[in-house]
C-alpha cells in the first residue's frame, strides 16, 4: 500500500487531512499549524501585549487544556508577561468534580497557577440546585445553559479581576464562534453579534478584557492537537447540555461542513466583514454598576441578578 506523504514537509507520513485547505498533514506538521494559527489570531487582533498577565479560563475539557498548553508555549518567549488559570465550579454533581481534578493537574503540568471560583460561594447556589428550582417553580422557558452561561461569564470577570489579570482567554473555537453568529439570529438579536468578537472592547474598569485565540480553529483541530499531546481532559458531556438549543444549530453546521467543506469559515468572515457595519447600527449603551451586586452592566440590575431574582434565590 502506497503511503501518502505530508504536503508540508514532504518527508513524514500523512494521518490527518484538511477538506478545506486540501492539505495532508504528518503529526507533526498539524500540531506546527495549530500553534501557528493561534500566533496569527492573536497577532491579526492585536489581542496581547508582551506585558499581560493573562487568565486562561480553564474547564477541564479538551479546548481549554489545549489552549492553556499553547499559551503557556507562547508565553515562554515573553518574560513579562505571565499566566494564570481560572476554573468555575458550578455545582454539576459527578461531572464538574473529575473536570477541576483534570485542570489541577495540567496546570501543575505546565507550570501555571490555578485559581477556583464558585458558584456556592459566589451567588450561594450550585447550578444543580438553580435546576431544581427552576422545574419546581416552572417559571422560566429558558435552558439550564442559559442560566450557567450568564453566571459563569459574571464569575470569570470576578474571578480574572481577583488575580490581577488584564486579559481573559477563552477557548471559544470556530465552531462555538458560528454556533453563536445562528444563535443571535434565530433569537431575533442579529444587532448582538457586534459585541460577540475575538476580542472584546475596553468599556468599563470592572470589566476585563476577553480573547478568542481559538475563534479560527475548528473543534475538530483542537481536539485532534489534544490527542496527539496526549492530553488527557474531560470528555463527558455536560447532563444538561442537550437541552439547548446550541446543540441542534451545532448538529446542523456540522452536517453543513462535512458536505460542503469551509462553510464555518464563510460564515465568520461573512460576520467580520460586516461587523464594522453593524457596530455603526448598535447602539453603545451605557456600561453602569448592578445595584444589587455592583458589577458591570448596561441595566439596572444584572443579567444574572435579574435571573437568580426571577427564581427566588437573590
Amino acid at each position: 500500500m502506497n503511503t501518502v506523504t505530508c504536503t508540508v514537509c514532504k518527508r513524514r507520513e500523512a494521518f490527518f487531512f484538511r477538506p478545506y485547505s486540501g492539505e495532508r498533514l504528518c503529526r507533526r506538521c498539524f500540531s506546527v499549524s495549530i500553534e501557528k494559527k493561534v500566533r496569527a489570531t492573536i497577532a491579526q487582533y492585536n489581542m496581547l501585549k508582551h506585558d499581560d498577565r493573562i487568565s486562561v479560563a480553564v474547564s477541564g475539557g479538551k479546548d481549554s487544556l489545549t489552549l492553556l498548553h499553547i499559551l503557556a508555549k507562547i508565553e515562554r518567549a515573553y518574560p513579562k508577561s505571565s499566566l494564570v488559570a481560572v476554573s468555575i465550579d458550578e455545582g454539576i454533581k459527578g461531572y464538574r468534580n473529575k473536570a477541576l481534578e483534570i485542570a489541577a493537574e495540567d496546570c501543575r503540568e505546565v507550570s501555571v497557577e490555578h485559581h477556583v471560583v464558585s458558584f456556592k460561594k459566589l451567588y450561594g447556589y450550585t447550578q444543580d440546585e438553580i435546576v431544581k428550582r427552576m422545574k419546581k417553580e416552572e417559571k422560566t422557558q429558558l435552558s439550564p445553559c442559559s442560566y450557567c452561561g450568564v453566571l459563569r461569564r459574571k464569575a470569570l470577570n470576578i474571578a480574572a479581576r481577583e488575580v490581577n489579570a488584564d486579559k481573559i482567554a477563552t477557548a471559544h473555537t470556530l465552531d462555538d464562534e458560528t454556533q453563536t453568529i445562528l444563535l443571535n439570529l434565530l433569537h431575533g438579536d442579529p444587532l448582538r453579534i457586534a459585541r460577540e468578537k475575538p476580542i472584546t472592547d475596553n468599556v468599563h474598569p470592572k470589566l476585563v478584557q476577553r480573547i478568542k485565540p481559538f475563534c479560527q480553529t475548528p473543534e475538530r483541530e483542537t481536539t485532534l492537537y489534544a490527542y496527539i499531546k496526549k492530553t488527557r481532559f474531560q470528555d463527558a458531556p455536560c447532563p444538561y447540555a442537550s437541552e439547548a438549543m446550541r446543540n441542534d444549530i451545532r448538529l446542523f453546521l456540522n452536517r453543513m461542513e462535512h458536505r460542503h467543506a469551509g462553510t464555518k469559515f464563510t460564515i465568520f468572515k461573512s460576520i467580520e466583514n460586516i461587523r464594522p457595519a453593524i457596530e455603526k447600527i448598535a447602539k453603545k449603551a451605557e456600561v453602569n454598576e448592578c445595584s444589587k451586586c455592583g458589577e458591570p452592566t448596561t441595566a439596572r440590575i444584572c443579567k444574572a441578578c435579574q435571573m437568580l431574582q426571577q427564581l427566588g434565590m437573590l
